[in-house]
């Protein structure tokens, strides 16, 4: 599996620690920044970047790591097709993908320790998507949300948001 992570300056500890261990399960890492923890960056650029590496095909699921987990949470969402999921809990983590076809796991890195945090991307990444009918006709209605809102936008004028 090829996986994406990013971090911003808070993060960055952790997401090198997490490509590591990626790359130690087996795993390709498509590493999107940033590359230091000295110089204070925008975790919206970092959250934007693993999901354009989806959309771009170049991995098949991400990593986002930023202070808390919230504001990567947040922007990693506002991409169409991106299902991100802040999750401190291993339930959360695989329950996500299994149920809700999470594609992006994203961690506060100010929140949860370096075991914790290898737990988490372990079951995020060994989970697979539990193709029962009630999971699939709640991911179509996530699209048509997703359709119908982006469109009404656009509509607006604001493509910017």
């Amino acid at each position: 599996m090829r996986i994406a992570v990013g971090s911003d300056h808070a993060g960055y500890e952790l997401k090198v620690n997490m490509t590591a261990y990626v790359r130690e399960l087996g795993h390709a890492v498509v590493d999107v920044g940033t590359d230091n923890s000295e110089v204070s960056v925008d975790y919206p650029d970092y959250a934007a970047a693993v999901g354009v590496a989806l959309h771009e095909d170049r991995a098949d699921r991400g990593i986002v790591i930023c202070g808390s987990g919230v504001g990567a949470s947040v922007a990693a969402n506002k991409l169409p097709g991106i299902r991100a999921g802040l999750c401190h809990d291993t339930y959360s983590a695989h329950q996500g993908v299994e149920h809700d076809e999470m594609n992006v796991l994203v961690m506060g890195a100010r929140v949860i320790g370096l075991e914790l945090a290898r737990e988490l991307v372990s079951v995020f990444i060994k989970a697979e998507f539990a193709s029962e009918e009630r999971y699939c006709r709640r991911l179509t209605k996530l699209r048509a949300l997703e359709v119908k809102y982006s469109t009404r936008a656009k509509r607006l004028g604001k493509e910017e948001l």
